[in-house]
């Protein structure tokens, strides 16, 4: 009985084992710590391919597309009423919001994040603060924040990312109301307004 046929090896074994490596990859993905993970991505970005920026932040686009909450947050949930003997403070609601905002912003997707900072905007009606307290320092972030927020709208746009220009429209009349609704509430009860650049942005904003 002649001897089997020894057959050759199919091409695609050839190819090295990637599966190892990507489990390996994988299990430090999962296990390092935060900082170690934001170091090395800064790394890898400023020294990787010119392209490689780009397919990270079109990752990042389209991960949190699909992570981004459809309900709106509460604004309720922000800050703590002032009292006779206390000024209004934070919640911890309001920096999940933030943080939320910063990565939309930051991952390019600008008109997102405002549909967020609207909300935190009009949170502040009706609230008192101490011009050198810690909550018009917060409000001074939150200022900076929507100054990012409609820089990297303004890229969305000129990126040619923009899907829906009429929702887009919305949302920074949304934030111009908000924030105007703000100045009068600070003005009638004589306070410091915390959001000059924000209002100087959208007076001088084009959509």
């Amino acid at each position: 009985m002649p001897a089997p046929e020894i057959l050759s090896r199919p091409a695609q074994d050839a190819r090295p084992a990637l599966g190892h490596v990507n489990l390996m990859i994988d299990t430090f993905i999962a296990n390092a710590s935060a900082d170690d993970l934001r170091s090395i991505m800064r790394n890898l970005l400023a020294t990787g391919p010119p392209g490689l920026c780009p397919a990270f932040t079109n990752a990042a686009r389209s991960r949190l597309r699909q992570t981004t909450a459809k309900a709106q947050p509460n604004p309720y949930s922000f800050f703590r009423r002032q009292t006779r003997d206390c000024e209004a403070s934070s919640l911890p609601q309001l920096f999940e919001t933030l943080s939320r905002a910063r990565t939309l912003y930051g991952a390019g997707l600008g008109f997102s994040s405002l549909g967020l900072l609207v909300h935190v905007v009009r949170s502040t009606v009706g609230l008192r603060w101490d011009e050198d307290g810690d909550m018009a320092d917060l409000l001074a972030v939150i200022d900076a924040d929507i100054g990012q927020a409609i820089q990297s709208s303004k890229e969305e746009i000129e990126g040619g990312r923009v899907g829906d220009f009429s929702s887009a429209r919305e949302v920074v009349q949304e934030l111009r109301r908000a924030v105007n609704d703000c100045f009068a509430d600070v003005e009638h009860w004589g306070g410091e307004f915390p959001f000059e650049r924000a209002l100087s942005s959208l007076q001088c904003w084009k959509v």
